[in-house]
């Protein structure tokens, strides 16, 4: 691309959780999802191993925001969003994801808890002095944008899986009802700071369009972990997609828009197959591949995918999702990690090949 130019800032194939990505365009840098946390214990290495990539992560994060004058949190896990340090988010506009609906109870604490540090340090004040009490009632639908997904056939899955969505559909309205009762988190704006809602709105800065998504489900329909929105980035023709946490993508109705979308450059996190069969299954993992080689076979425009997060904290992720690597070779384009991007292995290879040569 000549107008869209990108840094792969931390990842989880450098060693730490992480998806920030830094775009620049002739009229703005953005920062997208400044935020790392460190490996799982099931990770093949050393805690001190894992702290020293955390801490490399932090640090390279940190440097990516001072060139950075847009910032982006996706929402509120920590390997996605720091709380708090001032010099990241200091004389930056952030595009942060809603507070006040489709958010699950601990990602609306954090939310609370990050907003309440960025009031102290640049309004000089609290976030409990700022709430507002809540107007009018919102409903919700809890199918919207799941055409797609009611649709597929899952064969003698099917019983169980209109199960599942039935519990979900509950699960979700309770949901509403707490977003009902909740005092209002406003937006904020500072003399060098400002703060607005992503979820759902566009931003232009010159040529450049920064626009996001409504909020999607953190991986499956209802899941409890909670939604995310991703982002999409346009200048002079060229386009670049940052997912966040799609998980695969799993939910075919997600797979579709970024088929109509189109980018140049797609910015994936995959499935998280060190879970199956815990809290990721087969069924789902099927779903996923299935959609990324719909998205890599449609998406005429499409040449790179940086097919990382979630993914590389497992050593056997290519051999879970082989298929969409051999399908990308026959299309003639790109599937790699972040790491493989810049030239290197995944960490995760790397440790897994030390101990295979150390056994043999």
């Amino acid at each position: 691309m000549n107008k869209i130019s990108f840094k792969l800032v931390w990842f989880d194939s450098f060693g730490a959780k992480s998806t920030c990505l830094l775009v620049e365009t002739p009229d703005v840098k953005v920062l997208i999802d400044p935020g790392v946390a460190i490996m799982q214990p099931s990770f093949p290495a050393a805690l001190e191993d894992k702290l020293k990539w955390k801490e490399e992560g932090r640090k390279a994060i940190k440097k990516a925001s001072e060139n950075s004058e847009v910032i982006v949190i996706s929402h509120y896990h920590y390997d996605h969003f720091t709380d708090f340090d001032r010099k990241i988010y200091e004389e930056k506009t952030l595009f942060v994801k809603n507070p006040n609906e489709y958010i699950n109870d601990s990602q609306r604490r954090r939310a609370e808890k990050f907003l309440d540090n960025y009031l102290k340090a640049y309004g000089k004040t609290s976030l409990a002095s700022q709430l507002k009490k809540r107007v009018k009632r919102r409903d919700y639908d809890p199918f919207e944008n799941l055409s797609a997904a009611l649709e597929r056939d899952y064969g003698d899955y099917s019983e169980r899986k209109k199960e599942l969505m039935e519990e979900g559909k509950k699960w979700f309205l309770r949901r509403v009802e707490r977003w009902n009762k909740w005092k209002i988190i406003p937006e904020f704006r500072f003399k060098n700071e400002k703060l607005f809602f992503a979820d759902g709105r566009e931003f232009r800065f010159g040529e450049t369009r920064i626009r996001f998504t409504r909020p999607f489900f953190h991986g499956i329909e209802f899941s409890r972990v909670g939604w995310v929105v991703s982002t999409v980035i346009t200048c002079g023709g060229e386009k670049i997609i940052h997912s966040s946490d799609l998980q695969g993508p799993v939910i075919e109705d997600q797979a579709n828009w970024i088929i109509s979308e189109n980018p140049d450059v797609l910015v994936l996190d995959g499935p998280s197959t060190y879970l199956i069969p815990y809290m990721f299954n087969l069924i789902n993992l099927r779903r996923t591949v299935e959609n990324v080689c719909r998205i890599i076979s449609s998406a005429s425009n499409l040449q790179l995918v940086i097919y990382d997060h979630h993914l590389p904290r497992d050593p056997n992720y290519r051999e879970w999702v082989g298929e969409i690597y051999s399908f990308a070779s026959e299309k003639e384009k790109k599937v790699l990690t972040a790491a493989e991007y810049l030239g290197r292995k995944p960490t995760v290879l790397q440790l897994t090949q030390k101990k295979g040569s150390r056994g043999s």
